[in-house]
């Protein structure tokens, strides 16, 4: 039966916000994603141990947002003044990166917004073009194995990043360089592996 995979695209404003703090608090993790796209560098001095508390507790904040289902946290979450409802942490072992992230509330929702609605701006000029991108891959690969694609899951978060590529951000989720994702016949390329992976 088809229909039995599923894939959600999109550029999600919690990933991006995710992603800019990433950026202005000059955290490494995850090493091998690239940083975003035309953002000037960033530096801050912090001793060692203060960085690795705080790349520990951004990690965990990268894990519950890329993927919230598969990373629960262990205490509850309270949201964090400034950012509406895009950024909850948990109320105990999040301490550094709370403080960390306060006064970058407002310029991280404003790149968040503006990502997100370049990303839905490109995706409504071509409607359908996103289930046809990947129906097309799933095809091929069912040429190429000669079975029906297995049924599986998978999230693509559409990304403005500084490096053309896929790369693997949780257990269901890969990101996409965005302007990898609108070159039609690289991104079936790039995509191919993934899909063979899961399906």
């Amino acid at each position: 039966m088809r229909g039995a995979w599923v894939i959600r695209e999109d550029a999600s404003r919690a990933v991006l916000l995710a992603l800019y703090l990433r950026h202005v608090l000059c955290l490494r993790g995850p090493a091998d994603l690239p940083s975003l796209r035309g953002m000037t560098a960033a530096s801050t001095a912090r001793d060692d141990a203060e960085r690795a508390a705080l790349e520990r507790e951004w990690m965990a904040f990268w894990a519950m947002t890329v993927e919230p289902q598969a990373h629960p946290s262990p205490v509850p979450l309270e949201l964090v003044d400034g950012f509406d409802t895009l950024v909850a942490l948990p109320a105990r072992g999040a301490e550094h990166l709370r403080r960390e992230i306060v006064p970058h509330a407002a310029a991280a929702i404003a790149f968040a917004d503006r990502a997100h609605e370049s990303y839905r701006h490109l995706a409504s000029a071509s409607p359908g073009a996103s289930y046809r991108a990947y129906a097309s891959a799933i095809a091929e690969h069912e040429r190429q194995v000669g079975r029906r694609a297995h049924a599986f899951e998978l999230n693509v978060q559409v990304l403005p990043l500084s490096q053309r590529g896929v790369w693997w951000i949780g257990a269901l989720t890969v990101a996409v360089t965005d302007g990898l994702r609108g070159d039609v016949s690289a991104f079936d390329a790039a995509i191919h592996p993934i899909i063979a992976e899961l399906a």
